[in-house]
């Protein structure tokens, strides 16, 4: 069975997430995290027996390739389809994004 959350419960999550909440928002959120909470508890009745424990969303059979060494792209073509390259250092500019 799901508590009620009361405002010192949301006044605790906030702090503890560093947010400052008006008083809509702590009554906005109180709502939302009772549906969720009450949501979990509906799902956590769901019979699951017989059901094995999962570690993963995906099937086995869905997982990435082997981590294989394979020949590089030619420069020149990578270069190719740049916009600002530099072609004859063999260089890619792109734009800055740090202190720029």
């Amino acid at each position: 069975m799901t508590r009620m959350l009361t405002t010192a419960d949301i006044d605790r999550i906030a702090a503890l997430a560093h947010l400052e909440l008006t008083p809509e928002e702590r009554e906005l959120y109180a709502r939302q995290i009772a549906e969720i909470l009450a949501y979990a508890e509906q799902v956590r009745e769901v019979d699951t027996t017989g059901v094995p424990p999962t570690s993963h969303v995906l099937a086995p059979a869905m997982r990435v390739r082997p981590d294989e060494k394979q020949p590089c792209l030619d420069p020149r073509e990578s270069l190719a389809n740049a916009p600002d390259a530099q072609r004859s250092a063999g260089f890619f500019r792109v734009p800055r994004v740090i202190g720029g």
